[in-house]
């Protein structure tokens, strides 16, 4: 049992509400060209609210800023502005390219990592590396705008301003001695050869409320007066009460107004002389004219000049507090010391109590290595929670798009999701390129995070459930960019694994939860069986879903040549809901028996869809008997069909939909498998061509699987294939096989080729920086794994494969999935030379000391070296490696056989750790 402070707290959140969470790394770190802020006609968020305007403009839904806190409602701010003395404009947020300036769509150019958080964000601690010489701005935009999309993207390292090390490594701490009452250590290191100057401005603002509403009442900020020791910002909101920011030392104190600089901007008069970025102009321009005397607005900085020669550092000590400070001559008994000896012992107290929590997390067979990579992803996940704020009926009002005006405008996006109203903490893919949720990325993200946060990930899973996130016709939202757009439907796979998880720790699960849970799943499984199953017939489609270029066509686009697609991704999807939806129907039934019902209901249905899916009679289906290999059927207009031939992980995922039972609702329910047997007697050709589920495996277990013996011996032998679909460093989303052999279509005049690329993507479908063509990916890689532990279980060490594919080496899915996750780790850890493939070939990350023990947790991974690729902070769903290395830290084969799907990537008893050698010789043997 874990008793670290940590946990303790995480309890004392649960049981007594204690707010822990009220405040945390909510602040995104780009709200600028987000689709929330983009009130054009023409819908083009990338070129309405630009980077450069940033500075200027009050933003509408949210706020950014570097290493930024606010409280769970984003009502008060907090970040770091820094300048270098060179920079045209203040470092307040992270820069990038927007999607038609990149070579490879959008994408950071900064350096900045995630180190460490609790779940309660007691403790937290970021870096970010900051040039001394002048920020290459236009060099990175005018560089990556003239490259072709053949060529590598030109990064911030290439442009030479980290030659010579000239650079601060600015560290970020945060420490909760209470709920309300956070200590803030910032610390600086000169990193150059020679002397140089810093200013450090931390920032703290209110986000603008007033602006939108007439009438709403403004918050302010104002210079308290104190002692000469210290400067005290109060701020004072309507909602949020009165806090106080005390700055160590005798810091000057700037203030101005979160409002737009209409003059700047739109040459326009101004509502007040003092504008959002004035004290940019204040510190830039030395214009003592932008910023109040009178020492008040809603937005303020405490402005530190730092001299450091080179290797010195120095550190900056603020506390944001509900505590008062005491005016000068007041009685000095029991009067607060915001900067005693106490908090430098605080400090050190709270991160102590993440190691002691996260000893707790991370298995202690992992070496030092290995476990700095599980600690930084879950770090860069629990960072990357935001306050995510769109009221879309009224962001549609204000585009005079509202529903019931006569004259109402065309809306740019999302004009059927009126009902939508978000004002949550959301867990993000990251905080740069994505500030805002994706709902498919997001029940990835709870399996990693429940490591740490069970609590958190049931709210999350909630969260995309409730009336005003799910339409009333049952669809989840996709994404702000277009919620109507179709992510493949894994969240009742989460939800299960949730739950197993929470089982698996504590003896029993929410059940409450879950009830609540399946009946909204059934309105979204209703939606899916409705709009995407055009025929009736039980093969799916639904576009690109969230596979992007994967196919021969953009799929979620009208076909070129007329007709339909029968997607073997869509419809194996549909087949592991219906698992996932029986897997809780039986939880459920065998507390209430009013679900028994509903079991039969999806055992039926699972039935019809994988027959759909894996038959092999006279018409053409989405099985290739002769390849060996699923693939997506075209129907044309004229009544003909054909197999669109791409050997891609769409054709892999049918493997992924294979769910093991251990008997238990049998055995309350006898008659349940009485019933399955007469409704299989008069329908034979359901099970023809898929797995049988009345046969019993390994401890009596029984298997729903699409695939037979037969077929996943032809799969696994393509999927482990190294020519194929096995990388060093994962499962490639497209065979290799399609290097040397491009699958061409042809149709009229028009050809369609798949070629495999291992990197970045060649055509600007879906924007041009997201590559299903050959990179590894690792959700669906984790989904893979989980699937190979789910076979393992029912066919037991009797089913032996060759691994690789030709090697004569052979082993059992178990170790196969081992094998896959050793090779997916690999990508992060250092090989003999001391280098990590995540990083290729960039010199500065493989052998600097300041850079190389520093993980990019990145959106997928080229396909043949395990270079990092796409967004760079995509810790997301790539966090789920923690998940995998901790399941192999702890699990045998043997207790994965006995514990069944219990072991299949959850939870097992924190005292069933191993070392790696009893790892070896148990999986040798």
């Amino acid at each position: 049992m874990d008793n670290s402070a940590e946990a303790v707290r995480l309890q004392e959140a649960r049981v007594q509400r204690v707010p822990w969470r009220k405040w945390g790394p909510y602040l995104s770190e780009r709200q600028w060209g987000t689709v929330r802020e983009d009130y054009s006609r023409d819908g083009n968020a990338w070129d309405y609210f630009t980077h450069d305007q940033a500075r200027s403009r009050a933003y509408r839904w949210g706020e950014d800023g570097l290493a930024g806190i606010s409280d769970d409602k984003q009502n008060l701010c907090f970040a770091v502005s820094l300048w270098n003395g060179k920079d045209p404009i203040l470092k307040e947020r992270l820069f990038g390219l927007t999607n038609s300036e990149g070579n490879h769509g959008e994408d950071v150019k900064e350096y900045y990592f995630y180190l460490d958080s609790t779940p309660t964000h007691s403790y937290m601690k970021y870096l970010y590396k900051y040039p001394q010489l002048e920020f290459p701005y236009r060099d990175l935009v005018e560089t990556n705008r003239h490259r072709s999309r053949q060529e590598l993207e030109y990064e911030l390292l290439d442009t030479g301003v980290f030659d010579e090390d000239r650079y601060f490594d600015v560290f970020v701490e945060y420490a909760k001695e209470t709920p309300e009452n956070i200590l803030i250590r910032i610390t600086v290191f000169n990193r150059g050869p020679e002397g140089a100057t810093l200013y450090v401005l931390p920032t703290l603002w209110f986000r603008n409320t007033w602006t939108w509403k007439e009438g709403a009442p403004r918050p302010v900020l104002q210079k308290m007066p104190t002692g000469a020791s210290n400067s005290v910002i109060s701020a004072s909101h309507p909602e949020l009460g009165d806090r106080f920011l005390y700055c160590d030392g005798a810091a000057g104190l700037l203030f101005t107004e979160n409002e737009t600089n209409n003059e700047r901007l739109f040459h326009a008069p101004n509502e007040t002389p003092y504008v959002k970025d004035g004290i940019n102009d204040y510190i830039v321009h030395r214009n003592e004219s932008a910023v109040n005397p009178q020492n008040m607005g809603t937005k303020a900085a405490a402005s530190y000049r730092l001299t450091l020669g080179a290797g010195q550092s120095q550190t900056i000590r603020l506390r944001l507090s509900g505590v008062a400070p005491k005016f000068p001559g007041a009685a000095k008994v029991n009067q607060f010391n915001p900067f005693g000896t106490g908090f430098d012992t605080l400090m050190q107290t709270r991160e102590r109590e993440a190691e002691e929590f996260y000893a707790n997390v991370i298995p202690s067979s992992l070496n030092a290595d290995e476990g700095n990579v599980v600690r930084q992803a879950l770090a860069g996940m629990l960072w990357s929670k935001q306050f995510y704020y769109y009221d879309v009926d009224r962001w549609l009002e204000e585009h005079d798009a509202d529903l019931f005006r006569t004259d109402r405008h065309t809306a740019p996006r999302n004009d059927h999701w009126h009902h939508m109203y978000n004002a949550d903490i959301i867990s993000m893919p990251d905080k740069w390129e994505y500030p805002w949720y994706a709902a498919w990325d997001l029940a990835f993200h709870v399996l990693a995070l429940t490591l740490v946060d069970e609590d958190f990930g049931k709210q999350q899973l909630d969260l995309m459930l409730r009336g005003n996130y799910l339409h009333p016709n049952g669809q989840l939202p996709a994404y702000e960019w277009n919620f109507g757009d179709v992510n493949p439907p894994v969240h009742a796979w989460s939800t299960i694994f949730t739950y197993r998880r929470e089982m698996a720790r504590h003896g029993k699960g929410d059940i409450e939860w879950l009830e609540r849970s399946f009946q909204k799943l059934l309105l979204n499984f209703t939606w899916w069986v409705n709009r995407k199953d055009r025929s009736g017939k039980n093969a799916f489609e639904g576009g690109f879903l969230g596979l992007d270029n994967i196919g021969v066509f953009d799929r979620s686009s009208a076909l070129p040549t007329g007709g339909y697609l029968e997607q073997a991704d869509g419809t194996a999807w549909m087949a592991l809901y219906c698992q996932n939806m029986l897997e809780i129907a039986v939880q459920l039934a065998l507390e209430r028996p009013a679900y028994v019902e509903m079991c039969t209901k999806f055992v039926e249905h699972f039935l019809w869809i994988a027959a759909a899916l894996a038959h092999e009679g006279g018409d053409v289906g989405m099985w290739d008997e002769e390849d060996g290999f699923f693939y997506d059927a075209l129907r044309l207009p004229n009544g003909t069909s054909q197999r669109l031939k791409v050997r891609s992980m769409v054709g892999l995922l049918p493997l992924c939909a294979v769910t093991v039972f251990e008997g238990e609702l049998t055995r309350k329910y006898p008659e349940l498998g009485d019933e399955l047997r007469r409704f299989l007697a008069g329908r034979l050709e359901l099970t023809a061509f898929i797995h049988d589920p009345i046969q019993t495996g390994y401890g009596g277990r029984r298997m729903a699987s699409i695939l037979n013996e037969s077929k996943l011996r032809k799969v696994l032998s393509k999927m482990l294939d190294e020519n194929e679909f096995l990388s060093p460093y994962g499962i490639r989303a497209l065979s290799r096989y399609h290097a040397e052999h491009p699958y061409v279509f042809r149709f009229g005049a028009q050809e369609y080729r798949v070629s495999y690329l291992p990197a970045e993507s060649d055509t600007g479908m879906f924007g041009g920086n997201s590559n299903w063509r050959g990179p590894i990916w690792m959700p669906v890689n984790g989904l893979i794994i989980r699937a190979l532990l789910q076979y393992y279980t029912y066919y037991g060490n009797g089913f032996i494969v060759e691994c690789p594919t030709g090697s004569g080496q052979q082993m059992t899915l178990y170790q196969v999935a081992e094998e896959l996750t050793r090779r997916l780790t690999s990508i992060f850890l250092r090989e003999k030379d001391g280098h990590r493939p995540v990083y290729g070939g960039t010199k500065k990350f493989q052998e600097d000391p300041h850079w190389r023990d520093y993980i990019s947790f990145y959106e997928y991974f080229h396909g043949d070296n395990g270079a990092g690729l796409g967004a760079s902070h995509q810790t997301g769903w790539t966090g789920l490696i923690a998940g995998a290395m901790h399941l192999f830290a702890t699990t045998t084969p043997e207790q994965a056989l006995e514990l069944g799907k219990k072991a299949a990537f959850t939870e097992i008893a924190m005292s069933a750790r191993r070392d790696k050698a009893a790892a070896a010789a148990s999986s040798k043997g």
